[in-house]
């Protein structure tokens, strides 16, 4: 039987005898579903780092988006979730929402390994690996209807901590993964990937301080003087930069073997070297670089192919083990009631989702747009640290914390809690500001940048642990809203990826760095803290929670106070 006749984790017998049982095990599955629902949901932002160099031309801005549509798309499908779980019962929604991520995976897999695979197929695929995120919103939902208050912050901490390993998993595992035939032939053969790395004293650019434009390469190394050869048009003017072999230079190779249809079986390695030399729309000259360069077989489908068995795995169990609980609901249309005047509704509920947008929004906007950040603004170095080398350490500590810290805030309260680290938060952009680490001019900088980020999503993983104590308490005279406002909000939070890369590429592409955005960030978050504090946190506040210990707004009402909200949440009054 799907549906449990009974429930009620209120009652401390039901708990005991059979509440307890079920709901742990409903945590562990469903935890154990979302991590992968994470996985597919980030892959495409440990794709896009490396796509440049098996040969897609894309440009910066065009990598962000693809980074970012995935946010685009979970934002809109959380809004469609929030309503699923109350209405059609965890089991159901569950298992579909899981294996149905094995669309994406699968056409991400082949879509990279054709170089003629266009960048508006990649956003429709991006797009759809968004249905990783957007099911978060049924997620937290369940947990929060079988779980009793006084736990709800251990639970859904752990399985959102746990559940956010799946962006960290990704990152990390992917530069391991694509390094070898993981899967076999039936994922197809290798890729050419080229890395290169500028040689430090190699040449000297002379460019004009106004246009920017290179006006004379200067060879540094005499062994290069005889291969670089320096070409000028008949007034003098720099017209192009090339490079001859000699005995002991030799320009890069591709070597590789394919079969009958043609298809590559084989890369071999080869080293040499290369000069690079870019230029404007309008032809002239803008960077030369001398680089030595290696190229060697890469297999980026396997970042996408490796999930598709653990989402088969954890829809057999979702299937087999998921039961439903039913809760007090008036429909689809009834879930929106969130946005009424009744009890107030409409104002904590947006003042709940901006303070989501804080906590996940950040955590999630930032994981998306860790790597390519980290490409932008210290790729151009010598020595240049590789983005999937770093990336999963920030996802891996915010959502390692907001495990850990889950238990803590149901004993304090959320709303201290998402007091002090949104005050974290805004140290950590302002120190990256203030700090010069996003207009860095060396790449010795990154490490400051890298611990600047890395508090950051300290920060945002313990605030994110406190919302999910925080919001059942702001409406405890209802278990179907709290869980929806925790779908709710987590929607709009979810459009944190697609933001976070659209506003850092726009701030990017505007500006030449990501100033603009950090600092627009923290005011944000100083908005997001006000509002915390006025009606959550101080003395007297309308909606205090100050934990099991100090109390909360509905522990100091009387029984006919309750009643009286209960009958005007079912409009009865």
């Amino acid at each position: 039987m799907s549906r449990l006749p009974r429930w009620e984790p209120e009652n401390p017998q039901f708990w005991k005898e059979t509440g307890s049982a079920i709901a742990w095990r409903t945590c562990a599955i469903t935890t154990f579903s979302l991590i992968f629902s994470f996985a597919t949901w980030f892959v495409m932002s440990a794709v896009v780092v490396r796509m440049p160099a098996i040969g897609f031309k894309f440009t910066t801005m065009e990598l962000f988006w693809l980074a970012a549509i995935p946010g685009l798309a979970s934002g809109i499908l959380r809004l469609i979730h929030s309503n699923f779980i109350p209405v059609l019962g965890t089991r159901p929604v569950v298992s579909i929402s899981t294996i149905i991520k094995i669309v994406p995976m699968i056409w991400l897999g082949y879509a990279v390994q054709d170089l003629n695979t266009t960048w508006t197929t990649f956003m429709i695929i991006g797009f759809l690996c968004g249905m990783g995120g957007g099911d978060f919103s049924s997620f937290m939902p369940s947990t929060s209807i079988f779980f009793p208050k006084r736990l709800q912050g251990l639970a859904m901490g752990i399985q959102a901590g746990l559940g956010n390993f799946g962006v960290s998993i990704v990152q990390f595992v992917a530069p391991w993964i694509i390094g070898f035939v993981a899967i076999g032939s039936i994922a197809g053969g290798p890729l050419v990937f080229t890395k290169g790395e500028a040689v430090k004293g190699a040449i000297e650019v002379v460019k004009d301080k106004e246009t920017k434009v290179v006006t004379d390469v200067i060879v540094k190394k005499p062994e290069l003087a005889a291969v670089i050869e320096v070409v000028r048009d008949e007034s003098g003017q720099l017209k192009d930069v090339v490079l001859h072999e000699n005995d002991t230079v030799k320009k890069i190779k591709e070597e590789v073997k394919k079969d009958a249809n043609g298809v590559i079986t084989e890369v071999v390695t080869t080293k040499g070297v290369k000069l690079e030399v870019t230029r404007n729309p309008a032809g002239a000259i803008t960077d030369v670089t001398y680089k030595n360069v290696v190229k060697k077989g890469m297999w980026l489908q396997n970042a996408a192919f490796i999930w598709v068995p653990f989402l088969v795995l954890a829809f057999i169990l979702s299937a087999l083990f998921l039961r439903s609980v039913t809760v007090p609901s008036r429909g689809f249309m009834g879930q929106f009631e969130i946005l009424s005047s009744r009890n107030r509704a409409s104002t904590h509920t947006w003042n709940c989702t901006i303070t989501y947008i804080c906590s996940f929004g950040s955590f999630s906007g930032y994981a998306a747009a860790f790597p390519m950040l980290i490409k932008t603004l210290y790729g151009g170095f010598d020595g240049a640290p590789d983005p999937l080398a770093y990336a999963f350490l920030g996802p891996l500590i915010g959502g390692a914390v907001r495990a850990l810290s889950g238990g803590l805030f149901d004993k304090i309260g959320g709303s201290k809690g998402m007091h002090w680290t949104t005050l974290g938060q805004i140290g950590g952009a302002l120190f990256l500001v203030f700090g010069g680490y996003l207009t860095p001019t060396s790449v010795e900088q990154f490490q400051g940048f890298l611990w600047g980020m890395l508090w950051i999503f300290l920060m945002s993983g313990i605030n994110n642990a406190a919302t999910f104590r925080q919001y059942p308490i702001v409406f405890a005279y209802s278990p179907a809203k709290g869980a929806q406002m925790l779908g709710w909000t987590g929607a709009w939070a979810a459009f944190g990826p697609f933001l976070w890369n659209w506003l850092i590429g726009l701030s990017i592409e505007k500006t030449g760095n990501a100033e603009m955005f950090f600092i627009g960030i923290a005011v944000f978050y100083a908005y997001s803290w006000l509002l915390n504090y006025w009606y959550y946190t101080r003395k007297g506040a309308e909606r205090f929670d100050y934990g099991n210990g100090g109390g909360t707004w509905w522990d100091k009402l009387s029984d006919g106070e309750k009643d009286r909200m209960r009958q005007i949440d079912l409009g009865k009054v």
